[in-house]
């Protein structure tokens, strides 16, 4: 008889809403790319803490942001982190799966990122522009996110993050797996964030965005580096996206969308044998 293969338990939303994203087009098309291999059940978020000791390890995928189920999501980490299950991404990200935390470290260390606060009592540490952009440190896909004046500033609160609204050329992601890069795509037109084409980065834009994979020193998982282009022609990070980040594999062509699967796969597997 043939080897058992492992069973995965594949998190994802497939009824989430997302804004320009097909969630369960991708992870209807991954996971049945990912089967051959690996017997797949799919699980909403919900479920994952009741499902996952049946499982070998536990794909968090399109799951949606993570403030629709805080409390679950919160509990799921806690019981995985107590069993030793093994998580892939694996739970050790310093990204957007511990929080926007990450933009304000980045900023005091000096990194490529588009400057951070958390008090408008620093905003000296901002270049001075006409707007800027302030949003809550559990956000995400833009919820909560606002434009204020320098004089709406004086009525913010303190713990939110505070940007500021830089004029971008383009945004571009680049798709890492472990701490192997894959492929990038850009959206030309600042209008339609995910109306996205091919992008072939150059050398520097591999160093740019290597930097923030190996800052996050994620063990097993897919990181998107999101990033915008400056005025001055420079990349910044606008966001570390380590938890569930949506890969787009529609845009992908076949070999670059097979090379991906592989790789996930190998990763995964690495995952599964070193228990960890």
């Amino acid at each position: 008889m043939p080897a058992a293969k492992p069973r995965v338990l594949y998190v994802t939303d497939l009824g989430y809403d997302a804004r320009g994203r097909v969630y369960h087009a991708e992870d209807i098309d991954l996971s049945a790319r990912l089967r051959p291999d690996f017997t797949i059940a799919l699980c909403h978020p919900h479920d994952v803490e009741t499902l996952m000791p049946a499982f070998d390890a536990v794909v968090v995928r399109n799951s949606g942001p993570v403030m629709g189920f805080q409390r679950e999501y919160d509990d799921f980490r806690a019981a995985a982190i107590r069993s030793g299950a093994l998580i892939f991404n694996s739970l050790d990200g310093r990204g957007d799966m511990a929080g926007k935390q990450y933009l304000l470290d980045l900023t005091v260390a000096g990194y490529r990122v588009i400057p951070t606060i958390e008090r408008a009592a620093d905003l000296d540490r901002l270049p001075e522009v006409a707007e800027y952009v302030v949003k809550p440190k559990d956000g995400a896909d833009s919820h909560g996110l606002e434009f204020v004046t320098l004089e709406g500033l004086q009525d913010v609160a303190d713990g939110v993050l505070i940007q500021p609204r830089i004029d971008f050329d383009y945004e571009v992601s680049f798709y890492y797996v472990d701490d192997h890069f894959q492929y990038a795509l850009y959206a030309p037109d600042t209008e339609h964030r995910w109306k996205l084409q091919r992008y072939e980065p150059t050398s520097a834009d591999l160093k740019f965005a290597s930097r923030f994979v190996e800052w996050n020193t994620l063990t097993h998982g897919i990181t998107r580096v999101d990033a915008c282009r400056a005025p001055d022609g420079s990349l910044l990070l606008v966001e570390l996206e380590d938890l569930n980040p949506y890969l787009s594999l529609e845009v992908l062509d076949p070999q670059t969308r097979d090379d991906f699967v592989a790789a996930m796969g190998t990763s995964l597997r690495s995952l599964l044998a070193s228990g960890q």
